[in-house]
């Protein structure tokens, strides 16, 4: 099975932490985003990874060769953004199964069933109140029928979460080529969903499989969000910190400096940051960064960023510096 990931958005909604880093390359529960995407899939047969880069790729590209360097890698370029389905026509002569994951996203899938090379394909969904944020399936006897892109009137609640199983990966290549070829665009974009459907009218099967979770990453809300269930769910490292009380669900790296401080819940604090005199929760510490004296809770704190003396929400990106009195 080939797994293509989908690396290539600006991640304008994480900024400013994407002005310096692309979006899968953000820190959660003691990794990146992307690191978690791949790791919960090694126990598949890839026979290739291939990363669909764009913006700030080659951090994507280091970063994938020195964890990931024994499973054989591609890597494409998506030089203009021209939407999901374009970017995946960058291999277009691939074949075979194939699947392809958005690299924005966490999702839990039947990682068995899917071993098996199923022969039919499959969309992963969940139900959702609101489904006029979301690509959603319309599914009838079992099968889906059509795929609409947030719809204004709802036609379904299953939001399609951004895992798409194909067993002939070059049926989807055609189906693309078909929607680029008549200029089938959404939003000025060419979308999966519109080669999805092109493919549903050839009569290709497709199944809507209900995943258990699905936690988003493209917001500082959504990344602690995520960041809580993921110490609720098995992330969690925790270490002493000098004269300090820790506060589990934590991540802690190992080389991380704790001092005089009261961390966590759902904290999770980078290699080689450092926290004295503070009491933080809810709260992503990247790498390198350095706070103290401070009260802070639901803030991202980009890498090496140095905060000193503040009771307050932060957003801060990488080498920022804040003193507060």
């Amino acid at each position: 099975m080939r797994v293509m990931i989908l690396t290539a958005g600006l991640g304008t909604r994480l900024r400013p932490h994407t002005f310096s880093k692309p979006k899968p390359l953000v820190q959660v529960a003691g990794k990146p985003v992307l690191a978690h995407i791949i790791d919960d899939l090694l126990h598949l047969q890839i026979d290739e990874l291939i990363c669909v880069t764009g913006y700030l790729g080659k951090q994507i590209e280091e970063f994938v060769c020195q964890n990931y360097g024994h499973i054989p890698l591609r890597f494409l370029v998506q030089k203009e953004m021209r939407g999901q389905a374009d970017a995946i026509y960058l291999a277009n002569e691939i074949s075979g199964p194939l699947l392809v994951v958005f690299g924005d996203g966490l999702v839990g899938i039947d990682k068995e069933r899917l071993a098996t090379h199923p022969s039919e394909g499959i969309i992963y969904c969940k139900e959702v109140d609101d489904p006029r944020r979301f690509g959603v399936a319309v599914v009838e006897q079992g099968r889906i029928v059509r795929l609409v892109e947030k719809p204004i009137e709802p036609v379904s609640n299953l939001a399609v979460v951004g895992f798409y199983y194909l067993p002939e990966a070059q049926r989807l290549m055609d189906a693309i080529g078909y929607v680029m070829e008549h200029n089938i665009q959404t939003k000025g974009e060419y979308y999966l969903a519109d080669a999805l459907q092109v493919m549903i009218e050839r009569g290709e099967i497709l199944h809507a499989e209900a995943v258990p979770m699905w936690r988003d990453c493209g917001t500082v809300e959504a990344l602690l969000d995520t960041n809580r269930y993921l110490l609720d769910h098995g992330h969690s490292l925790m270490v002493d910190g000098m004269h300090s009380v820790i506060i589990p669900p934590v991540h802690i790296a190992p080389n991380a400096v704790i001092e005089n401080s009261v961390v966590g819940p759902y904290v999770s604090v980078a290699e080689g940051a450092v926290i004295r005199t503070s009491i933080i929760q809810n709260t992503i510490v990247n790498a390198g960064a350095q706070i103290q004296s401070v009260i802070m809770s639901g803030s991202l704190i980009g890498d090496k960023a140095y905060v000193d003396g503040i009771s307050h929400e932060l957003n801060i990106g990488d080498a920022s510096d804040i003193r507060l009195g």
